[in-house]
This record gives C-alpha cells, sequence and structure tokens, in this order.
C-alpha cells in the first residue's frame, strides 16, 4: 500500500508521490527561542519526528528543515527584560531546546537555520515583491505585502478576502492599505538593541516573522518542495502568509503537501502560557520518564488534539510496561523487518494511512500479546524492530520496569547471565547493552576469568 498524507491544501487524503523519486524535501516551522519548550512545542516536533522516522523506513532520503527564528518582538522584549544580547539568550534558550527534545529520542534535522543567518535571502524576495507590485513602503518606514494584489490569497485557510475582513475587529492600522496586509520588513524603533537592526535599502530594520520561513525554505530546499508542516494554529496567517509572499515572488507553489498537527488541550482548553495552563517539557520529566511522554505523544493521531492529564501519562506508562514485560520475558532476535509477515502488513498499512500511529501502536500490542503466548525470539524481535520506526521500546526491558527501584542481587545476577548468553551468541551489541545499562543504573561489571562480578559504581 503506497502513502496517503491528508494535504490540508486540498482537504483530502492524497497519494504521496515526491518531486524527486525516492527523496522526500520536508519543511516545519520551529521553536521562536525566547523560552523553555513547553508540551505544544514537544507535540510538534513529535509528530514531524514520526513523520520522517516513517519516510525513512520506508527506503526515502529525507531532507529535513526545522527552522529556528531568532529575532521577534518577543525575543527583543525578554533580552531587554534580562539584561542581555539577543544571542545570548537564543543561545541559551536553543541549547535548552536540543537538552529537552533530545531527551525525547526526537531526532536532529538535517538541517536547522536560524533566521538571523538568512537575512539577506529575506531581502532579496522583498525587493522580487516590490519590484512586482505585491509590496509597499508605508509612510512609517516598513514594507508590507499587499495581499488583495495576490489572487489566491485565502486558499490554505479556505477563507475569502471578504470572510477574513468579515472577521476583523480593528481599524487599518497606520501604514497599511488594508488591514490584512502584513509586514515584510520592520521599521527599527529607538528602543530596539542595534543587534535587532539589518542596514538594507529600505531602511534600517529587520525582517517579519512571515518572510522568514519563505527564506530559509527556499534557500535549504528550492521553491517548490515536497511537505510543509507545522502546528494547525500557524495555518492562518502564517503559513497562508508563506504561500503569498513565496508563490508571489517566485510564481510556483511553495509546497505541495501541507501538513498540520492539532492542539494539545488541558481540561478541553487549548493549552497557552496566557491561560496559564502550559506545562515544559523539563516539568514533565521530573515527574515522568521520557519515554512515556513519547509515548503518550506518539499514541494520538498526529491531527487529532491531544488531552494532557496525569491520568493519560499514568495510562501511557502502563501500556508501556505491558510492551516492554513481553521483551523481557523474551531476549528478542535481531532481525531486518520482513514487511511481508502479517503483523508487519498490518503496521504498515497504518502507518501508510496518514502515519496513523493509533492503529500502528496497536499491532504492537497484538504482538506483544503473540509473544507473551508463544516465547518466540523472532516475534519479540518484530515488536521491537516495529516500534523502533516510532523510536519507542528501544530501552532495556528490565531497567524500565525497575524505574523508580534499586535493582537486587537476584535481578542483577539475571542481567549478568543473559549478558553472558548474549556475548556466547556473539551478540556483542546486545551484551554492551547491557553493562551500559547497569552502569547508568549505578552498577558496574568486572570480567575476569573467573566469571563476572559487580559493585557500584564509583
Amino acid at each position: 500500500m503506497s502513502l496517503r498524507i491528508y494535504n490540508t491544501l486540498s482537504r483530502q487524503l492524497e497519494e504521496f508521490l515526491p518531486l524527486q523519486a525516492g527523496h522526500v524535501r520536508m519543511y516545519v516551522c520551529g521553536m521562536t527561542v525566547y523560552d523553555l519548550c513547553h508540551i505544544g512545542h514537544a507535540r510538534m516536533m513529535m509528530a514531524f519526528d514520526v513523520v520522517q522516522r516513517w519516510l525513512r523506513a520506508s527506503d526515502y532520503a529525507v531532507t529535513y528543515v526545522r527552522n529556528i527564528t531568532d529575532i521577534d518582538d518577543k525575543i527583543i522584549a525578554r533580552a531587554l527584560a534580562r539584561g542581555i544580547t539577543i544571542r545570548a539568550l537564543t543561545q541559551e534558550t536553543v541549547a535548552a531546546m536540543h537538552k529537552d527534545i533530545g531527551a525525547l529520542g526526537i531526532e536532529s534535522p538535517t538541517i536547522e537555520p536560524r533566521a538571523t543567518d538568512y537575512v539577506p535571502q529575506m531581502l532579496d524576495i522583498i525587493r522580487t515583491l516590490e519590484r512586482k507590485g505585491l509590496a509597499y513602503r508605508s509612510p512609517d518606514g516598513d514594507v508590507n505585502f499587499a495581499v488583495r494584489k495576490f489572487p489566491g490569497y485565502g486558499k490554505l485557510s479556505g477563507k475569502s478576502l471578504d470572510e477574513l475582513h468579515a472577521g476583523e475587529r480593528v481599524a487599518v492600522l497606520d501604514g497599511k492599505d488594508d488591514p490584512l496586509d502584513f509586514v515584510l520588513w520592520k521599521s527599527a524603533k529607538p528602543t530596539e538593541p542595534d543587534d535587532a537592526k539589518w542596514d538594507s535599502d529600505f531602511g534600517v530594520g529587520r525582517p517579519g516573522w512571515h518572510i522568514e520561513c519563505s527564506a530559509m525554505s527556499c534557500a535549504t530546499l528550492g521553491e517548490t518542495f515536497d511537505i510543509h508542516g507545522g502546528g494547525v494554529d500557524l495555518q492562518f496567517p502564517h503559513h497562508e502568509n508563506e504561500i503569498a509572499q513565496s508563490e508571489g515572488a517566485h510564481g510556483k507553489p511553495l509546497a505541495r503537501y501541507w501538513v498540520h498537527n492539532g492542539f494539545v488541550r488541558v481540561d478541553n482548553e487549548k493549552m497557552s502560557k496566557s491561560l496559564g495552563n502550559f506545562f515544559t517539557i523539563r516539568e514533565v520529566l521530573e515527574k515522568y520518564d521520557a519515554e512515556t511522554l513519547r509515548f503518550f505523544l506518539v499514541r494520538t493521531h498526529y491531527r487529532s488534539d491531544l488531552n494532557y492529564s496525569n491520568v493519560h501519562l499514568d495510562d501511557a506508562r502502563n501500556s508501556l510496561k505491558r510492551l516492554y514485560t513481553a521483551l523481557a520475558s523474551v531476549a528478542p532476535a535481531q532481525l531486518t523487518i520482513d514487511w511481508s509477515q502479517p503483523h508487519a502488513v498490518r503496521f504498515a498499512g497504518a502507518m501508510n494511512e496518514d502515519f496513523g500511529t493509533p492503529e500502528a501502536i496497536a499491532v504492537l500490542f497484538e504482538l506483544a500479546g503473540e509473544v507473551n503466548r508463544t516465547r518466540s525470539p523472532e516475534l519479540a524481535g518484530l515488536l521491537k524492530a516495529l516500534a523502533a520506526t516510532l523510536g519507542l521500546l528501544q530501552g532495556y526491558p528490565q531497567s524500565f520496569l525497575q524505574a523508580g527501584s534499586m535493582l537486587d542481587d537476584a535481578l542483577i545476577q539475571v542481567l549478568i547471565a543473559q549478558r553472558a548468553a548474549a556475548k556466547a551468541a556473539k551478540n556483542f551489541a546486545e551484551a554492551d547493552r547491557i553493562r551500559k545499562d547497569l552502569l547508568l543504573q549505578g552498577i558496574a561489571l568486572k570480567d575476569s576469568l573467573a566469571g563476572t562480578t559487580w559493585a557500584a559504581a564509583q
């Protein structure tokens, strides 16, 4: 079965056909780096981590670009409030982001461009738009995009200009010809720091948010690429404006498939800082292990809203225990997935239907039941290999099951025996993993001619 993806632009499932056979180019709108990542950010990055993992598992080469917005009103305000440079703030926040999402097993993108490195490309696009009559300079020094001069505006959100205007609650802002017009280049303000300003033929200023992604995606993936992703909250106006800028400048489609993940909700309210109901990744990891949080995020379909609660995280933890219990009872065989095997066929069928993780995880539970019934190392190996495509079940089973409690001597001896069996079978990777896993739990092994002994790590 070929991969089908729900395309927000067409509002239907479509067969996925990349522009270049065997190679997928994907751009995802990343973080604005002024604070720690919260669960909403984790949900977005996890959704597209699963997408790129499945594309690779499907034998595609993937160029995955996820940008960093490192110049923005909120960044400037936070840097000024803390009395540090913008660069110092963004470097600190990017390092924190990498640490937090790395803990969840979210893989690094192929390219992670920062907006401030692409200002010349942004200016090139703005010049092109001005030359085509799609951009104009306002009396206050800003450069704005003329929405009514772009015929396709509203095609992603599905709204006409009249509908969008009906929802306007503000008068035309000074310098704008139309309330829907958006800024491409912001004139520098006297209160803004020097590291928030660039010289240009439009005057000293800085780029607007929307133009940043148009420039970075074009520079890294070309004027047209396969998949553009991000949270559903970015569909309008951010992604709508990206389309207007990019297609207005280049005269060709920006992306062929537009993919959006759903909201995270708390008690049926959208999680947001303004409501005070948001949780950072770090806060959650103080109470739950990283794989439990990953499983919680992955098991809900990426387009569905996700309801966050301790009850749901506890359930995710218990569900993972069921899967790990099967792997703890039978040593998994190392194998390459046979995609004609019935469980693998159902797993792939689920993932190929718009990355259907709930159905794919149901297959993992079926497999776990079969492992418990048959004690088959091959089925245990298949369970582990299929889960790997979702970034799950790659830890050592006993460690997960014993989390939060000290290993006793009896269990350590069991693990030492399993390591010896792995070495005898020349499965040195497994043997080394057992040793490293014990070391992480404060247990150091010492091999000698007399056998293997253990002691508390120094």
